[in-house]
């Protein structure tokens, strides 16, 4: 009887001290940089894994599967590996594993998931799925020459915003090149743009017949500034023998006759007041 209860107590306290020390792994998602993600871009995640703190975990492995939506740079892997992790009894132990991968270029819009693979010497491996946030906030643009004055080198950008993200502080620059010669601000700041709306920007500028290159400058929606570079075609028989100039020479002859045409009832009638 004696030996059936110290036999009994022994499997009892083999069981708790197995229970204490088992290794049971677990992670968490804890911080996605920016928020949302940006197809084509890159983004910072940091995953926090508990439970490292028994000492029969031995070395662990964490990997960061590279399926879609998330892509690695070719040298880089999600691989992880983490030699024993001291035990120290009554503390917590924790590993932050942070990882910057690039989102595919077409990912949709919304919660994507991705998958880690835990393992370790005393552990089976552990698949886990978490949701990383996704939103294109790029922007993009058309942008052409509204309009061209050659007796003041005017030259007036239309700028139309052709999707749904709304953009802040807006700037077009026309960078030196061979087709086209600025004079004073090559950089002007047109502001806020919201989608499908338009807005314009005059420069000073000579350019020659061909193509030119504009920078579209401009912060998105999570207040990261992006550069997009377009090309415009520029074409001078548009702009020359209008018929609007030659109302516009017209109306400028008809004023300065009737400005003439004026003085000379001035002077006449002061000279005839004078004579009286």
């Amino acid at each position: 009887m004696k030996k059936s209860v110290i036999l009994l107590l022994l499997i009892i306290s083999l069981g708790v001290v197995s229970a204490e020390t088992a290794c049971e792994l677990d992670a968490t998602l804890i911080n996605q940089d920016p928020y949302p993600a940006v197809p084509g871009d890159y983004v910072k995640i940091v995953f926090q894994l508990d439970g490292i703190d028994s000492p029969n975990c031995g070395d662990i492995t964490f990997s960061l599967l590279p399926e879609y939506p998330i892509e690695f740079n070719p040298t880089e892997t999600g691989e992880r590996t983490f030699k024993k992790v001291d035990y120290i009894k009554d503390y917590k132990s924790t590993l932050l594993i942070p990882y910057e991968v690039r989102i595919n270029e077409d990912a949709l819009d919304g919660s994507n998931p991705i998958e880690v693979l835990i393992q370790s010497k005393s552990s089976a491996p552990t698949l886990k799925k978490f949701n990383i946030e996704i939103k294109d906030v790029r922007a993009d643009f058309e942008i052409y020459i509204k309009d061209y004055d050659y007796k003041t080198n005017q030259m007036t950008l239309e700028i139309l915003n052709i999707k749904s993200a709304n953009v802040e502080a807006l700037s077009i620059e026309i960078p030196k090149q061979n087709n086209i010669q600025v004079k004073g601000a090559s950089r002007i700041v047109v502001g806020d743009l919201d989608s499908n709306e338009y807005t314009t920007a005059d420069f000073e500028a000579t350019p020659l017949n061909g193509e030119f290159k504009v920078d579209i400058i401009y912060s998105d929606t999570i207040n990261t500034r992006r550069t997009m570079e377009k090309t415009i075609s520029f074409d001078s028989s548009y702009f020359t023998d209008r018929k609007a100039d030659e109302k516009t020479i017209s109306l400028g002859i008809y004023l300065l006759w009737a400005i003439i045409i004026l003085l000379i009832i001035y002077f006449g009638y002061k000279k005839i007041k004078k004579k009286h």
